[in-house]
């Protein structure tokens, strides 16, 4: 059952160095967004406690918490999981994950969209979309900006994330914008992503490995990599 978004509804979004929260409380929106760090974890429910301040709400009032669901930061994706998963369970709320890069394509309308982020190690996270009919077009892929190409049929019309503004981006033309909170809010009010009992939410891994060992780091620095 989809949750009551008439009601306050909290998303968090942790899965870059940007702290992003929103909260949908009577009618109005009520927003932080902060560079973070490797503070999240410090600032995340100080910040979320100011929202529910601000908005005159407690957990107990929301209908669900949406929260970035990946692929992203490692470490910051698990911190939201985490928090998201920490302030539902005692009260038995709903939570709607919504991918990163969904969220990173509805900032512009085309029927190619390429949304592309920062993956590290050298690699993007990336997938197309067509957002004018809100349906995706390829898998979430994780690779080579370089080798990126557009799936069979598909013409480019935009490039969205972060990736375009690395020293090797996509070999398209794109803005570096990245989404906020209040846009997995927004995408998560369409109804078109699935809630979950706290306790099944998960993360969306496009590649398992998160780090590259001593020795491959010391191979690409040979080969003239970053």
């Amino acid at each position: 059952m989809q949750p009551d978004f008439s009601r306050p509804v909290l998303a968090i979004d942790t899965s870059t160095s940007v702290l992003s929260l929103a909260l949908f409380a009577h009618g109005r929106l009520f927003a932080c967004h902060e560079e973070a760090g490797s503070r999240q974890s410090a600032l995340v429910l100080p910040q979320i406690g100011r929202l529910f301040g601000e908005a005159g709400v407690t957990a107990a009032d929301l209908s669900c918490i949406v929260y970035a669901q990946g692929p992203g930061a490692f470490t910051g994706l698990r911190i939201g999981l985490g928090v998201a998963q920490g302030l539902a369970a005692p009260f038995g709320l709903p939570l709607v994950g919504v991918p990163c890069l969904d969220a990173a394509a509805c900032l512009v309308r085309g029927r190619g969209v390429l949304a592309a982020a920062d993956a590290r190690m050298g690699e993007v996270f990336y997938a197309w979309f067509d957002t004018e009919n809100r349906r995706r077009l390829s898998p979430y892929q994780v690779g080579r900006a370089a080798d990126i190409v557009p799936p069979e049929g598909v013409s480019f019309t935009h490039g969205i994330g972060n990736a375009f503004a690395l020293a090797d981006p996509p070999p398209f033309a794109g803005s570096p914008a990245m989404p906020m909170a209040a846009d997995y809010l927004r995408l998560a009010q369409t109804g078109a992503y699935a809630a979950t009992d706290a306790a099944d939410a998960s993360l969306l891994y496009v590649r398992d490995k998160i780090a590259l060992t001593a020795a491959e780091q010391a191979a690409r620095k040979a080969a003239g990599g970053a």
